[in-house]
């Protein structure tokens, strides 16, 4: 199947292919026009990469599931290691939140002293 093709039937967009193939996720074949062409088992591979992506790892943790995108990844069993990555993946995310909401905090305070305790207008 072309490009338009798989991405039409997983939900991703043709860029977003052309960078999970660049990223070595996912591999095409050229045809004689030149355009890429996806096996059927591209689809269950694109969208377990979808789905662990939408469940909120990069591609990077992506990358060390690769022996196990071609299969049912949503209804499989966790691995000891696929949670170790979901736990750091939780544990970077949690402190992204942490420097977001003390930042939020600084600048709360810093409008608060410039505008004795109102809020300006937006």
């Amino acid at each position: 199947m072309r490009i338009g093709e798989l991405a039409r039937v997983t939900g991703a967009t043709p860029r977003a292919l052309r960078h999970y193939e660049h990223e070595g996720l996912i591999a095409s074949r050229r045809a004689s026009n030149g355009y890429r062409v996806y096996d059927e088992g591209a689809v269950a591979r694109v969208r377990n990469i979808r789905y662990l992506l939408a469940a909120g790892l990069v591609l990077e943790d992506v990358r060390a599931f690769l022996p196990c995108l071609d299969g049912d990844m949503a209804a499989a069993p966790p691995s000891e290691g696929g949670i170790r990555i979901a736990l750091d993946r939780l544990a970077v995310l949690d402190a992204r939140v942490a420097a977001q909401t003390e930042a939020r905090d600084r600048l709360a305070a810093a409008l608060r002293r410039v505008t004795g305790g109102s809020r300006p207008a937006s």
